[in-house]
């Protein structure tokens, strides 16, 4: 029973460290699309900065705070796999 336990568990880690990491990329790409859009505006090249000022709050906002809590959730977890093992 133990083993199969830790079976999931560690299914669990992995497939929480895959989410993290595509929600990484995901913030990094809206992080360089809001970077590109900036630099166009100041140009005068609408490069997209009302449309990503339309999706802050619906859509980047919850992915940069999923990204923070799945690290904490992460490391907590970690911390108690060494603490009680």
């Amino acid at each position: 029973m133990g083993g199969r336990l830790k079976i999931m568990k560690d299914k669990l880690i992995n497939s929480l460290n895959l989410f993290l990491v595509a929600d990484v990329f995901f913030v990094l790409l809206a992080f360089a699309w809001f970077a590109i859009a900036i630099l166009g505006r100041s140009l005068g090249v609408p490069l997209g900065l009302d449309i990503w000022y339309g999706l802050w709050q619906p859509v980047f906002n919850p992915a940069i705070g999923i990204l923070m809590l799945g690290a904490l959730l992460s490391g907590l977890i970690s911390w108690m796999s060494k603490r009680f093992n």
